[in-house]
């Protein structure tokens, strides 16, 4: 899948991801994708409940060298 913009939070812990994806999704129109690059293990629950809370959707994870990238359509 494509993305619009790619944040790179690779090396951040808990909650630093979650907040400069929250940042960043403010400033993108809706239906617009970010790409999250994460290593924190703890990204792979907080995106997603993240998500659910502020009315983004949430369209899946998959592994990178070094961590994962999630993908968040902005709601």
């Amino acid at each position: 899948m494509d993305w619009d913009v790619e944040l790179d939070c690779l090396g951040l812990l808990c909650p630093l991801p979650v907040l400069r994806a929250r940042k960043r999704l403010l400033g993108m129109t809706a239906g617009q994708v970010l790409r999250v690059l994460a290593s924190d293990k703890m990204a792979a629950i907080d995106l997603p409940h993240f998500c659910v809370e502020v009315g983004h959707d949430y369209l899946g994870a998959s592994a990178i060298e070094g961590g994962s990238a999630y993908l968040i359509r902005r709601g």
